[in-house]
Parts: structure tokens; C-alpha cells; sequence
């Protein structure tokens, strides 16, 4: 069983860091003058929305969402109406989040609120497909000793690579190098984007190497 979930979760991450990576070289074939640095906002937009499709996509295949209780049009409708307000939420926090630490309020408006977009989707709708809307959930798997399958605990490795990097791609910024990657905010979206590529690969295989001492209690 362990090997199963484990395997599967690396081919899904897979095929989430190749739509990555579609999301990048695709778009410089079709778009005239398209650049990770010289067109970002593109850039990013471009891999939020391949990241999402695909999230979506795997998560749902591999049947790792959440069960639905009831199986009315109505309620599903509600559940991904849920799911667009705390994807929205999510975004305006992150916004909030990245201008308390320095972020110019209005003549960068676009820029960080189109970081906190990526950053959205790469940890926040990963949370909605595996946790789906319910924000007790989403508390219980980030305290501590809270994950209570393997994908819990991908999910904490995921969303703390993520924002380490942007976190950690911060930094270049003040630095008087005068490169074109310490533009707001290429450093830290290609800090997140490491990060998260880095968590990735990092969750299936420190879930491998330390699946002995692994025990979840049951749900």
C-alpha cells in the first residue's frame, strides 16, 4: 500500500512539473517576444493556470479529493462555489501577506497581486483538492503531528518548500546588481517555483525513506 500511494503521488508530481514546464516553453513558441523576465506577469498567469488544470485534473483522477456527501447539483454547485471564494480569499491574503513585508501598496498593486496568485496556486488549490473547502481541515493537517495520510504530509512539504522559496528569492531584491531578475517580483515567483518543484521531489521521496516511522492515526 505504501509503495502504491508512493509511486502514484511521484507520477503525479510529475505530471505537474511537466505542465510546468509546458506552461513555459509553450508560450515562447506561440507568443511573440515571450520571456520568463521580459513578460512575467505572462509567465506567471501562464503557469498558475496550467498548475490549476492539472492539480484539478490528477487529484481528481487519482481520487484523492474528498468524498462528496451529497451527490445533488446544488450542493456540488455550493462545494465549487467554496472553493472559488477561499481560492480568492486566498489570493487577497497572500496580497496583504507580501505588502506587510515591504511590497509597494499601489504602484506594484499588479505585480504582488499577481504573485499572490501563483503562490495561490501552488499551495492554497492544492489544499482544496485534497482537503476540499473546510478550513478545520486545513488546520488540523498544518499543526502539529496533524497529517493523517501521506498526501497530508505531501502537503505540508509542498506548501513549506513554496513559500520558503518566495520567502527566500526576497532577498536578491535591495541588493544594487541591477539585474534583470531582481525586477518585482521575478526573484521571489521563481523562488516559489523553485520551491515548490524542489517539494515535489522532496515529499515522495522523504515520505519513501522515512515511511517506517511513519504512523497516522485513522480519520
Amino acid at each position: 500500500m505504501w509503495d502504491h500511494e508512493i509511486k502514484s503521488m511521484a507520477s503525479a508530481h510529475a505530471i505537474i512539473a511537466s505542465a510546468v514546464f509546458m506552461a513555459t516553453v509553450l508560450p515562447a513558441v506561440l507568443v511573440r517576444g515571450f520571456s520568463v523576465y521580459g513578460t512575467h506577469l505572462l509567465w506567471i498567469y501562464s503557469v498558475s493556470a496550467s498548475v490549476c488544470a492539472v492539480n484539478v485534473a490528477v487529484f481528481w483522477l487519482l481520487g484523492i479529493s474528498p468524498p462528496i456527501k451529497r451527490h445533488t447539483l446544488g450542493y456540488k454547485l455550493s462545494r465549487l462555489f467554496r472553493s472559488c471564494v477561499y481560492f480568492f480569499l486566498s489570493c487577497l491574503f497572500f496580497h496583504t501577506v507580501v505588502v506587510l513585508y515591504g511590497a509597494q501598496l499601489i504602484e506594484s498593486a499588479l505585480e504582488t497581486f499577481s504573485l499572490a496568485v501563483l503562490l495561490t496556486s501552488l499551495t492554497t488549490l492544492r489544499c482544496l483538492c485534497v482537503l476540499g473547502p473546510n478550513v478545520q481541515a486545513w488546520i488540523r493537517v498544518f499543526s502539529r503531528h496533524g497529517a493523517m495520510s501521506v498526501w497530508d504530509t505531501c502537503l505540508q512539504i509542498t506548501v513549506i518548500c513554496t513559500l520558503v522559496g518566495a520567502w527566500v528569492g526576497a532577498f536578491p531584491i535591495p541588493l544594487d546588481w541591477d539585474r534583470q531578475w531582481q525586477v518585482w517580483p521575478v526573484s521571489c515567483s521563481l523562488g516559489a517555483m523553485i520551491g515548490f518543484l524542489t517539494g515535489l521531489i522532496a515529499a515522495p521521496a522523504w515520505i519513501h525513506y522515512h515511511r517506517k516511522h511513519l504512523t497516522y492515526k485513522c480519520k
